[in-house]
Parts: structure tokens; C-alpha cells; sequence
């Protein structure tokens, strides 16, 4: 998590490289059946992952799809960690029992990866109505991909956050493609986060390539909820350059 008033740049590209890098040695594991098991990569998300985990402060939590890879690391799980994880360990953070699809770590914020798509929305919602609550000053962020919007719980979250002015904040890593179907295929309009409106929430089309775009539309969209303006939807214009 960095300061959004004083972005560290240099520590956000270091952290980009990591991702970009881990990413590629699961595929080439992957590839070598050294690693069993599904694997889901997000190389070309980058920015989407640091940028946006990058505007979170202490306390507030995040929930994300199961390409989810990115968002652990840029929370600050050790690579070994998550190695350790996709390879079925004990030094796992999921006791090597979890895999790919369920990198979580509580400590750190990340309430963790969720095989079934969209189902990390109501838990965000869930957890952004225990900090109402609690009257505590944090904010949910939930990540999920293009496809999700095209399920009733993603209509059911947001309605359910926008009655209650819940601190959550739903971003959408449109990469283009829901597992092999191109956007196009599969949903009516090009800009997602035009399904904001019928909810009375902002909704926002971000260039997912910028890190710095991400991180001051997500701190905004943060500090909105944080002050009661109730949830937002952002939309991440992003690509994924390797395969499923």
C-alpha cells in the first residue's frame, strides 16, 4: 500500500516487474506439469492490480477474481509464498490446499480469490457493511472481470450497495475476453461501467494500462465511499497477453 498523496513510481514499476515475471515462470511450471492443477494468469494487468491495491490504506480489504495472482503480490505476499501455494505446499498461504484460484491472506487485507465467478462482489459488499457497522473509516475493493458483469450477482451487489451507501468500490478488469469469448460475443455495450446508472452510482471508464490513471481514479473513487458518497464502479481498460 502506497501514500496516494506521494506515489512511489519506482516501487510501483518494481512491483509490476514482479508480477510480470512470477506470472511467466507459472506458465513455464505450467507448461512442464511442474505445477498440477488449473492456472489462471493475468500478464498485461499489471497496472490494474498495483495501481488500484496501491491507493488502499490500513484496514481496508479487497476481494478479486481467481486471475488473482497480481492482486496477492501487490498486497505484499512473498512470491515463495505463492509459489509455494500453486505448487501444493504446506508453506502455502492456503496450506498448499487452495492453488491457484485461492491466493488469500487476511492479514494483509486480501480476503482472497474466489473460484466461481463474481463471488468475491457480495463478500466485498459484506465487508464494507461490517465497517459501516462498526463506524470504522475503511472501504472494500472488490476486482472481477468483464464476464461477472453478465451475472445476476454483480446486479445483486451493486443494487444491494447503492441502497445502502455501502464503502465499496467495484472494479471491473476488462481484458477483453470472459475465459475465450471476446466481449463482443457475449455483452450488448462496449463500456461496462454504463451498467453503473440504473444502480445511481458513478460509473467510470479508466485506461487499465496507466498506473497512475488507476491509482488516482481508484483513491478518488475511495475517498468517496470512505466519506459516505456510497460505492462506484470503475471500469479498467486493460489486455491479457497470454493464453487462458
Amino acid at each position: 500500500m502506497t501514500d496516494p498523496a506521494q506515489p512511489d513510481r519506482v516501487a510501483w514499476f518494481r512491483k509490476m516487474v514482479e508480477i510480470r515475471l512470477f506470472e511467466e515462470k507459472v506458465q513455464e511450471l505450467f507448461m512442464s506439469g511442474t505445477i498440477q492443477g488449473t492456472t489462471h494468469l493475468c500478464q498485461g494487468q499489471e497496472a490494474v492490480s498495483v495501481g488500484g491495491i496501491g491507493a488502499m490504506r490500513e484496514g481496508d480489504v479487497q476481494t478479486n477474481t481467481y486471475r488473482g495472482h497480481g492482486e496477492a503480490l501487490a498486497l505484499g505476499m512473498a512470491p515463495e509464498t505463492a509459489f509455494a501455494e500453486l505448487m501444493g505446499k504446506s508453506t502455502g498461504c492456503s496450506g498448499g490446499v487452495g492453488g491457484s484460484m485461492h491466493l488469500i491472506d487476511a492479514s494483509k487485507g486480501n480476503l482472497g480469490a474466489n473460484a466461481i465467478v463474481g463471488a468475491g462482489l457480495p463478500i466485498a459488499v459484506g465487508a464494507a457493511v461490517s465497517f459501516q457497522v462498526q463506524d470504522r473509516a475503511n472501504v472494500a475493493l472488490t476486482f472481477f472481470g468483464d464476464g461477472a458483469t453478465n451475472i445476476g450477482t454483480f446486479h445483486e451487489a451493486l443494487n444491494m450497495a447503492a441502497v445502502w451507501k455501502a464503502p465499496v468500490v467495484f472494479i471491473i478488469t476488462n481484458n477483453l475476453y470472459g475465459e475465450y469469448s471476446p466481449q463482443m460475443t457475449t455483452t450488448s455495450t462496449v463500456d461496462l461501467a454504463r451498467r453503473a446508472d440504473p444502480h445511481g452510482m458513478p460509473g467510470i471508464v479508466v485506461d487499465g494500462q496507466d498506473v497512475d490513471v488507476v491509482n488516482q481514479v481508484v483513491s478518488e473513487a475511495l475517498e468517496r465511499a470512505r466519506g459516505g458518497g456510497g460505492p462506484s464502479l470503475l471500469e479498467m481498460k486493460t489486455y491479457r497477453y497470454r493464453g487462458h
